[in-house]
């Protein structure tokens, strides 16, 4: 591609439509986030029905039955700021497709590795830390994929609908999460679980994940052959680029950007656990919601969810995102936690009132997420942009991680079922804080001007 093709195409993204190559960048990193949800929560959900298969009752203690369980689903979450570390760098240095290439096949071989796993009747105790090892380098992949995705769908963006397509990368996120719902309540309606004998604790569980390895394939090869390299990247020039990225980004106004992202994206991680971590166990525990209706009301808030991302980027477009966060993160702080105060007390099974009321308040706690790809994304220069981004979005999930920790604490003063009203608040008034430390974003210009 010439310089001078080069130049209309930045030109062109600055206009309000895409060009053929930005929508094949966003499309991508879509589909990459979906892929990515999808798979971080294969553990969670595919393998719940068939953990015997790898825990058989009895072969390990409860507390070691526990901690295994626990282990599986943390580590993946683990590797992702560990992703972000590593190619990051590379993103910033070598470029945003070729590491968005190698990192969505490392997770698709992943993937099919942990899906073709014998059990714990075969390798005993070893095949547990072999699935806990995988998980962590499947994390690590995950990570990187979106650290290097993201930004370059944003750089293809046009300023005047970036909020748009960001938020529409963002949905793909609770997308990911309704459809290995729906995978997984397909798979055993068809293919029976139950005991260690049954078809889908022996086998049927593998089918979610050899479908996620395909999905990860498939978009690998969407990426080799449709999408271009970032040209904000390519143009940006030694002037931008830096050979440390990591070391830049933790100086400076680098990281007084990163401190600030990184308070917002805490209070968003704490604000994502009260609603979508906690919330299904008081609906179980609490409200006595069977698991098949769990499932399916959990999808509807999901699906819903996604829209309302969505109509959030479209707004941000036009108040701007420093107030949208701002206003959304107060409306979370106040309207999310009445209607989750209301669920709390709703009638026990009351299928209605509890899904509408599960529904509402998961869209009011998390609707400051709608930004996340394209807020972070547009507080970073082009040379520490993927690595500002990576970093930004994932490790500010580890202090939120900890969420039941803060439950017990709080269970000192309150009922341990309210705790969770304590964290969505604590959510929002960091969100609150951290946008109001910030400048506003959405005219910050992606695009290097020609000499």
């Amino acid at each position: 591609m010439t310089s001078a093709q080069l130049q209309a195409n930045a030109a062109a993204a600055g206009d309000e439509e895409l060009t053929p190559q930005a929508r094949r960048a966003v499309w991508g990193a879509f589909v990459g986030f979906f892929v990515d949800n999808y798979d971080i929560f294969l553990p969670v959900i595919a393998l719940a029905p068939a953990m015997i298969y790898f825990i058989p009752p009895g072969e390990l203690s409860p507390t070691m039955a526990a901690v295994v369980s626990a282990m599986i689903f943390a580590t993946t979450l683990i590797g992702r700021p560990l992703g972000a570390i590593i190619f990051g760098h590379y993103a910033d240095t070598i470029g945003r497709k070729r590491v968005t290439v190698l990192c969505v096949l490392g997770f698709g071989i992943v993937t099919l590795m942990i899906a073709a796993l014998p059990g714990y009747q075969h390798w005993g105790e070893g095949v547990l830390w072999v699935f806990i090892a995988l998980r962590l380098i499947d994390g690590i992949f995950l990570g990187g994929e979106y650290t290097s995705a993201n930004p370059l769908a944003m750089e293809y963006s046009p300023k005047a609908k970036r909020g748009f397509y960001g938020a529409i990368i963002q949905s793909a996120a609770s997308l990911g999460t309704a459809f290995i719902s729906l995978v997984t309540l397909a798979v055993l309606y068809f293919v029976p679980g139950g005991s260690l004998e049954s078809p889908y604790v022996q086998w049927g569980w593998r089918i979610p994940f050899i479908l996620g390895a395909i999905m990860a394939f498939a978009l690998a090869w969407y990426y080799h052959t449709s999408v271009e390299e970032s040209e904000v990247w390519r143009k940006a020039g030694k002037s931008e680029r830096t050979e440390s990225p990591l070391k830049a980004l933790f100086r400076g106004e680098n990281l007084r950007s990163f401190l600030q992202v990184f308070v917002v994206m805490t209070g968003f991680w704490l604000s994502l656990n009260a609603a979508l971590a906690i919330m299904p166990g008081i609906l179980v525990k609490r409200l006595h919601i069977t698991g098949t209706h769990l499932t399916f009301m959990l999808v509807v808030a999901y699906v819903i969810l996604a829209g309302s991302y969505i109509l959030g980027g479209i707004i941000s477009q036009r108040i701007g995102r420093r107030t949208y966060l701002m206003a959304s993160s107060a409306v979370a702080a106040v309207a999310g936690t009445f209607f989750y105060y209301q669920l709390l007390n709703a009638t026990p099974g009351d299928m209605v009132t509890i899904g509408v009321l599960a529904t509402i308040t998961t869209v009011l706690v998390v609707s400051p997420g709608a930004l996340g790809t394209v807020y972070i994304n547009e507080r970073f220069q082009t040379g520490v942009r993927a690595s500002g981004f990576g970093l930004g979005y994932s490790l500010a999930i580890v202090l939120p991680a900890f969420y039941v920790f803060y439950q017990a604490g709080l269970a000192n003063f309150m009922p341990f079922d309210y705790t969770v009203l304590v964290l969505g608040v604590v959510g929002a008034l960091l969100i609150f804080i951290g946008a109001a430390w910030g400048p506003e974003t959405k005219d910050v210009d992606f695009h290097p001007k020609a000499a």
